[in-house]
């Protein structure tokens, strides 16, 4: 056999027995990729994303489109070729597994996290955009979850409304544990509270819920802290004026809050809040329209402009990352808050772009 014939086909060899490795070597890494983006005044399976009923609603144009990030699976093993891969390629991220899945976490445990953060995300987008529009939404603490073989398991419920905490009202969340923790653990506390089956039936009514009672649990002390707790975790829960309802599956997590907030607004409000222009954006949104940061903006913004869209709203926090790497053709627009938002978009409408708060890199 010819040398230059030999040669070539060793190499050959070693080439096939490299990518065979590479097939086989598992690697602790998972992918990031652009996932789909949803026009949030538009339909999805031929039924509008956001559907309002009980209260008048104006046409809308344009896109105000939220994004999304696709990942692997919990229980997917990258190989090396597929990771090195992901490392040349411009849209798309690899990063290490437990950046994604930290713990441990489980396809199932990360399945139910993102689909009760998409529900609160919902609920908060609802209380922001009527707040923003000045329409008043009834705001309660209830009980959220409470945790198996605590002392507030069998008396205290998941949405039981919690009026007082030792005879001192409750107004925000974060005051239960705070009433609770004056109390040393061992001693008991008072819970005022409305059981979550008469609230509901009051909510169904339209009338402020009554009939509370008191329950007392004595406290035990938290696991690895000197602190009294019972074992709940409080939350908020609202009553809205009319009907608002986000029809959209296959989606978790809670970055879609701003640009459901947004939709809900230009829905609600004569004129057309986007002038027809293409936007898309990203960020959660609490109760009280501040925007916050999310995961994955990169790709975000190249699935973004993929779609078409012109402009695209960035949380303030990742402004920096978005403006290292922004895909031509796309303007970052920096947001703090949803009247950020919807000034900037007024500024878009009436071609005033030059004005618009930008993203810096440095």
């Amino acid at each position: 056999m010819p040398r230059r014939t030999a040669t070539m086909l060793a190499s050959t060899l070693v080439l096939i027995a490299l990518l065979c490795a590479g097939v086989l070597i598992k690697v602790p890494y998972s992918e990031m990729s652009p996932g789909p983006t949803v026009n949030t005044l538009g339909e999805v399976g031929g039924e509008p994303v956001l559907q309002i009923s009980g209260h008048k609603t104006y046409p809308t144009s344009g896109n105000l489109n939220m994004t999304t990030v696709r990942v692997t699976g919990a229980d997917y093993s990258m190989n090396l070729v597929e990771s090195v891969y992901g490392w040349l390629a411009h849209d798309s991220v690899v990063v290490p597994h437990d950046t994604l899945y930290p713990g441990g976490k489980t396809e199932q445990q990360s399945t139910q996290e993102n689909a009760e953060e998409f529900s609160q995300s919902q609920e908060s987008a609802k209380v922001a955009a009527l707040t923003e529009l000045k329409i008043p939404v009834t705001s309660r603490v209830v009980v959220s979850t409470v945790v198996k073989d605590s002392p507030a398991q069998g008396k205290l419920h998941a949405g039981d409304v919690i009026k007082q905490v030792d005879g001192t009202p409750v107004e925000q969340p974060e005051d239960v544990a705070k009433l609770v923790t004056r109390r040393d653990p061992g001693q008991k506390v008072t819970f005022t509270v409305i059981p979550a089956k008469t609230a509901e039936a009051a909510e169904k009514a339209g009338k402020e819920p009554e009939g509370s009672r008191k329950i007392v649990i004595t406290t035990v002390k938290a696991p690895k802290e000197d602190r009294a707790i019972v074992g709940i975790q409080a939350g908020t829960d609202h009553t809205f004026p009319f009907r608002i309802d986000i029809k959209l599956a296959d989606v978790g997590g809670p970055s879609a809050g701003l640009m459901f907030s947004l939709g809900i607004i230009d829905k609600l409000t004569p004129g057309k809040l986007t002038g027809g222009k293409f936007i898309a954006g990203t960020g959660t949104i609490d109760d009280k329209g501040k925007v916050g940061p999310i995961g994955g903006i990169n790709m975000k913004l190249v699935g973004a402009r993929d779609a078409g869209a012109r402009y695209f709203l960035t949380p303030d926090e990742n402004c920096k990352a978005a403006a290292s790497d922004t895909p031509s053709g796309l303007t970052l627009v920096r947001v703090k808050t949803i009247d950020d938002a919807k000034k900037s978009l007024e500024k878009i409408k009436a071609g005033d772009t030059a004005g618009l708060p930008s993203c810096s890199a440095g």
